[in-house]
């Protein structure tokens, strides 16, 4: 049972950092240490993703442009309109900061490793699924902030000044554009240490989710939300996640997709990645809120996990009918 409800580790190690946050959360003079100690971690973060990622397979996966035309799409576009259309609902319901981010885990990329391994059950398109991931993830670099400015503007105290321009290019860019450079000469080197950079990768993101989640913390996060807050933040969650699920599996047989890339497109299109957001949200929200801005996308992450089990044993053993 627990397995079926946490089919994912590193789930069970952002939750605890999340309590960690909430019951040791760094405040003071530390904050400003554990807020460039953040920023280290992004660094290294997108550093290991451009050092992981071969240009070669970039270009071998824009050569099906219709499958990750669709997924990119599907992602960047149709998302985002069901953010704003589940948006002034629950404005009705919950604080403007849980809104906001709603709408902001509706912008953000497709996950790498959950969205892939479960096309792989599936019996999906898994070089389709490995290519869109890391174009999504790429583009998110330029696309999230920039839907972050259409979609959110100021709410949450978004920040997308000069500043944060820079702020972007140094720490997401940069060591994407040094990790991209360096693979000539640790490209080896980093396929032979998979599990000592997944490790890296993990405690980055954990490293930026407790930095942000204390600042909400100290903020006074918690004298804010109560349980049922929490239940319908959760409603709201669900709700997209089922559109995501539904929409893609619905636009698949639109568009007559073949089936390995139906199955691709379903779990490419409905699974948001925490990794990509809680780095940027760190630089996109000023102050303690984007910590509490990526708690839907925490509460998403899990969802994902749990309903994408079952959906890939069920089109790994009955197919998909794409036609």
């Amino acid at each position: 049972m627990l397995k079926r409800l946490v089919p994912d580790n590193f789930v069970l190690v952002l939750l605890g950092t999340i309590v960690l946050a909430s019951l040791l959360p760094v405040s003071g003079a530390a904050a400003g240490l554990a807020e460039l100690i953040s920023a280290a971690a992004i660094f290294l973060l997108f550093f290991l993703h451009g050092l992981r990622l071969p240009r070669a397979d970039v270009l071998t996966a824009m050569r099906n442009w219709r499958l990750q035309c669709v997924i990119f799409l599907f992602v960047f576009a149709a998302m985002p309109v069901a953010g704003q259309v589940v948006a002034p609902i629950a404005a009705s319901f919950l604080p403007a900061i849980f809104v906001t981010g709603l709408v902001y885990l509706t912008i953000l990329p497709s996950t790498v490793q959950s969205a892939i391994s479960y096309s792989s059950i599936a019996g999906g398109n898994v070089a389709a699924s490995v290519m869109a991931s890391a174009v999504l993830n790429l583009s998110a670099i330029f696309a999230t902030p920039l839907l972050v400015v259409l979609l959110i503007g100021g709410a949450g105290n978004a920040n997308i000044g000069s500043d944060v321009v820079i702020k972007i290019a140094a720490i997401v860019l940069l060591p994407f554009a040094i990790g991209q450079i360096a693979q000539g000469q640790l490209g080896a080197w980093a396929a032979q240490r998979k599990s000592l950079l997944s490790f890296m990768d993990k405690s980055a993101i954990a490293i930026a989710v407790y930095v942000a989640f204390s600042a909400s913390v100290v903020a006074g996060l918690w004298s804010r939300v109560d349980m049922g807050t929490l239940v319908i933040l959760t409603g709201f969650i669900a709700l997209l996640l089922a559109f995501a699920f539904c929409a893609s599996w619905l636009l698949g047989k639109i568009l007559n997709i073949p089936r390995p890339d139906h199955i691709s497109l379903i779990f490419a299109g409905s699974h948001k990645s925490i990794a990509t957001g809680a780095p940027l949200a760190a630089i996109l929200f000023a102050g303690p809120e984007a910590g509490t801005i990526i708690l839907p996308a925490l509460i998403y992450h899990q969802l994902q996990l749990i309903i994408s089990a079952p959906v890939a044993a069920r089109l790994a053993g009955k197919g998909l009918q794409a036609t």
